[in-house]
């Protein structure tokens, strides 16, 4: 099992940043593909950047490409997500998740492990 959990959410006015953190526990981080999605009301889950197990390869959605960045420590069992340039339409649920295989790092179904969220609401 591992544990996650989000945190750095909150309410940000457009062109603002913030920076989320995800903490994981139990078994080895490293071991774990990581990625973050969100889900704004009304809306389905959606991908929004994935890392892969040593940091070295990232992805993005296009929505977010050029404004947020994903970055891992596998020191601190943590995974970050550095968004700036917030909009109104980054406003959702985000959550972060672990990846085992990493086959399909853009879909859900290859998450193995996911945290309750963090919420974020960027104002116009």
């Amino acid at each position: 099992q591992v544990q996650l959990v989000e945190s750095g959410g909150g309410l940000v006015q457009a062109g603002g940043s913030l920076r989320l953190s995800c903490a994981a526990s139990g078994r080895t981080f490293s071991d774990y593909a990581m990625g973050w999605f969100r889900q704004a009301p009304g809306k389905e889950r959606e991908f929004v950047a994935a890392i892969t197990w040593s940091g070295g390869n990232t992805y993005y959605a296009d929505s977010v490409k050029g404004r947020f960045t994903i970055s891992r420590d596998n020191a601190k069992n943590t995974v970050y997500l550095q968004m700036n340039s917030l909009k109104p339409e980054d406003t959702a649920v985000y959550y972060c998740a672990a990846d085992y295989t990493f086959r399909a790092p853009t879909r859900e179904y290859d998450y193995d492990y996911w945290g309750q969220g963090t919420q974020v609401t960027v104002s116009s």
